[in-house]
């Protein structure tokens, strides 16, 4: 619901850059792979006299005057992703330096990335001018499981779901969406799809045998669209959804750009991809969004929880916030 989502208060996202991640003490290295003959540095990582500290500067002073063409040959040397803007080019090398010398975690520090992404990208009901009294209800309720170690798409879920609101779909909405009538008409109502959904994660052992969390396009796929369907479904909020990864937070603090330049087609342009799908299929959507996480993770970034639903409402969660993954999926209870 990219669209939709476009027409956001201004406050719904309460952005702050992240502070800069602890790095840990290893021999210093030039651009070119090869150890200087410096000491070890035994001190700990907020010591930022170590000399480890002036070697990434001075490495980073030396990749900021690099041409385009330069940074891309270096990046080939290395065997990485060469497409994208200069910007981005230079903050993929500077992490890659940084991450394979300097912050590359120990094997057994299990916190460093969940076992599992499920990127998740509601489509809902609309309308052309959607007036502020319209209810949206969730007509397409997609997963892309994401394996954080292999870095590949390992499955998909997908069910379209029956409104109880506004049953019969806009044309507006079939022309946005591509979901048509007869699909709303045969599908399940939202609790069926949602222990569907549960189901079908407890069948990957999420939350057992392997650590996951949930990534969204944005804040309002959790705190809105699925929010709103519980209340409409009388359901609680399931225990699972209560915090995710907002991708376009992630991405503008990694990558050091304003919010106007993380929506979807931007950031998949800016990292050198193109959409690949229909757009506003959430199933496609959520493929797309997998992509440019998978090229976040590949460029340095340590994708983690930034925010969740508190009592309600949309809360920022701060990056010096334990990393932990979300609990095994239950159906929830209904609601008085």
């Amino acid at each position: 619901m990219e669209e939709q989502k476009e027409n956001r208060p201004q406050g719904a996202y309460n952005e702050r850059p992240d502070p800069p991640a602890p790095i840990a003490g290893k021999h210093c290295c030039r651009l070119d792979g090869q150890e200087n003959n410096v000491q070890h540095c035994t001190s700990s990582s907020s010591d930022y006299s170590d000399p480890v500290y002036k070697e990434i500067a001075l490495t980073n002073g030396y990749i900021n005057r690099m041409s385009r063409d330069e940074l891309r040959a270096k990046l080939a040397e290395f065997k990485l992703e060469t497409r994208g803007v200069k910007d981005v080019l230079k903050k993929r090398l500077k992490n890659y330096y940084k991450k394979q010398k300097l912050m590359q975690k120990e094997s057994s520090n299990g916190d460093s990335y969940y076992d599992y992404i499920c990127v998740i990208d509601f489509e809902a009901t609309c309308e052309e001018d959607n007036q502020p009294e319209f209810t949206h209800e969730i007509i397409e309720f997609p997963i892309v499981l994401l394996n954080t170690h292999t870095l590949q798409i390992e499955d998909t879920f997908q069910q379209y779901v029956k409104p109880e609101i506004n049953p019969r779909l806009s044309n507006f909405c079939i022309s946005l969406t591509g979901i048509t009538q007869d699909h709303i008409d045969k599908a399940d109502a939202f609790p069926q799809v949602l222990q569907n959904v549960v189901e079908w994660m407890r069948q990957r052992e999420l939350g057992t045998k392997y650590t996951y969390t949930i990534l969204t396009d944005g804040s309002w796929d959790m705190s809105k669209f699925l929010n709103i369907q519980c209340r409409i479904s009388h359901i609680k909020y399931p225990s699972f959804a209560k915090k995710w990864i907002n991708i376009r937070k992630s991405y503008g603090n990694f990558y050091k750009v304003p919010r106007n330049q993380t929506k979807l087609t931007i950031m998949l342009e800016k990292l050198g991809m193109n959409y690949d799908g229909r757009p506003h299929s959430g199933l496609d959507d959520s493929k797309n969004i997998a992509r440019i996480a998978i090229r976040m993770l590949q460029d340095g970034c340590d994708l983690r929880v930034n925010e969740r639903m508190h009592g309600g409402q949309l809360m920022t969660v701060s990056s010096s916030a334990p990393i932990e993954g979300a609990p095994a999926p239950q159906m929830p209870h209904y609601r008085n």
